[in-house]
């Protein structure tokens, strides 16, 4: 099992080579929460994830295998930019097996980093499977979460997160096979054996979490989810034993709390998240997690790497759900100034229109009808209430997109 020691001596090796990230305090969450909550933003590690520390640990305890034969690994974005980075800086050849879901961009990033990538499997335990294969030819595999000096090199966040903050009554870590939590926990709970260490999931793949609830090794039918950075079906087998006996809890969250988790930290930290990084913030604010006031939380951020098209639709999507994006459909009479007396009483109602069409075809040959679709910024829920209740006043007929 990984030690302290290991840890420590970790974190000696990879010290030249990584950041040591910030750690940062959110006014906005603590007074949500109660807690004082910092932020250990990863995002802003090379390759934009806590995945380079565990993979330039292994390169460099292999080092003189690694010139010979190069390295070759699996993952579904982070862990392969993480490992061609490292590779990269030992300067030693690296291939990286992808899922077929994995995203075009971090397909692309892998490639940029200097590794050739391969895409294989329907899942990332397929892709692992795959790669282990060709690790038989002679290239170290890296595993992206079961691998002891792996799970070393992401435990010297805990490090430093105790370094930067020996206060900390709880580390909130997202969780997918279980490296992250698995080197933060020993780490923590050597130094501080009181300190509270929870592990954050998506719910559409809650794997750790049905893997506490079963005696032994289990795994789950992942579905979709924007945080597919922790989409793993099951726990790792050198993982679990640790997060059995030093993780208090898993928690869940759903898609909703993740993306608006992930708006969150854009609009009051601008810190871009991926799905997988906002999840810790997603159980810390659905209320899963019994919080003391005045304790001291950290959540770890651990990783940027989100697409861009996604991060749009993402944030698009949690602005309707709050009410902040307004959608409705206006059928009016087609007549000389209409349109112009609707968008000017959205104004007064001090709505930001941001799109209008109307189509007067719509409402049927020879209709005295006009259609508009409108698209409105508003406050919030009770703020596009109030817009639509002015509008059904003033007799327009409203159906929502």
């Amino acid at each position: 099992m990984v030690s302290l020691a290991d840890i420590r001596a970790a974190e000696e090796r990879i010290a030249p080579h990584i950041i040591h990230t910030l750690l940062v305090y959110s006014p906005t969450i603590s007074a949500m929460t109660g807690a004082s909550v910092y932020l250990k933003l990863e995002t802003l590690q090379k390759a934009g994830s806590f995945k380079v520390r565990g993979a330039t640990n292994k390169i460099l305890v292999h080092q003189d295998e690694c010139r010979k034969h190069g390295v070759i690994a699996a993952s579904a974005g982070n862990h392969a930019q993480g490992v061609a980075v490292a590779a990269h800086a030992a300067g030693v050849p690296a291939t990286i097996v992808m899922p077929e879901w994995a995203s075009l961009s971090k397909q692309e990033a892998t490639r940029e980093y200097g590794a050739g990538v391969l895409i294989e499997g329907l899942t990332l335990e397929e892709s692992i499977t795959k790669a282990g294969q060709m690790a038989r030819n002679g290239p170290l595999f890296i595993h992206p979460y079961d691998d002891e000096e792996v799970i070393a090199g992401q435990g010297t966040i805990g490090l430093e997160i105790l370094a930067d903050l020996p206060g900390t009554d709880m580390i909130i870590v997202p969780v997918g096979g279980g490296g992250l939590i698995a080197g933060i926990a020993t780490a923590a709970k050597a130094l501080r054996p009181d300190i509270t260490i929870i592990g954050a999931q998506a719910a559409a793949c809650p794997s750790a979490y049905e893997a506490l609830r079963h005696v032994g090794p289990f795994q789950v039918t992942a579905g979709r989810t924007i945080a597919d950075g922790i989409r793993v079906t099951q726990t790792g087998t050198v993982t679990l034993p640790i997060i059995r006996e030093l993780v208090s809890g898993i928690e869940l969250a759903s898609e909703e709390e993740i993306a608006e988790a992930m708006l969150l930290l854009l609009e009051r930290k601008h810190v871009i998240a991926e799905g997988a990084g906002a999840v810790p913030l997603a159980v810390l604010l659905n209320g899963s997690i019994p919080v003391k006031k005045g304790s001291t939380i950290v959540l770890v951020i651990s990783g940027g790497n989100v697409d861009s098209p996604q991060l749009f639709r993402i944030i698009r999507q949690a602005l309707m759900r709050q009410g902040r994006i307004l959608h409705l459909t206006v059928h009016m009479d087609n007549r000389p100034g209409t349109l112009a007396r609707l968008i000017s009483l959205i104004t007064q109602l001090k709505g930001n229109i941001t799109n209008v069409q109307h189509n007067q075809n719509e409402c049927g040959a020879g209709s005295q009808m006009i259609r508009v679709e409108i698209e409105i910024e508003t406050r919030g829920k009770e703020h596009a209430a109030e817009i639509r209740k002015a509008l059904t006043e003033k007799g327009y007929e409203l159906m929502e997109w």
